[in-house]
C-alpha cells in the first residue's frame, strides 16, 4: 500500500519537475559597498587631520570656553 502511494506520489510530481526554468536576470546585480568605503575614508580623513593638528599647532587654535 506504501509502495503504490510512493509510485503514484511520484507520478504525479514528475511533470511538475520540468516545468521549472532558470533565467538570468535582465539587469546585472549591483551589491552596494558605499557603506565600507565610506567608513574608510572617514577615518583615513580623520587621522590625516590629526597629523596636521599636531604639525601645525598654531593653526589650529584651541576653541574658546564658555565662561
Amino acid at each position: 500500500m506504501n509502495s503504490l502511494r510512493l509510485a503514484v506520489a511520484a507520478t504525479a510530481a514528475f511533470p511538475l519537475a520540468s516545468c521549472v526554468t532558470v533565467k538570468p536576470p535582465d539587469k546585472p546585480i549591483e551589491i552596494n559597498l558605499n557603506v565600507a568605503i565610506r567608513q574608510e575614508v572617514l577615518v583615513r580623513l580623520q587621522q590625516d587631520v590629526q597629523q596636521m593638528i599636531q604639525k601645525n599647532p598654531q593653526a589650529f587654535p584651541p576653541a574658546p570656553t564658555k565662561p
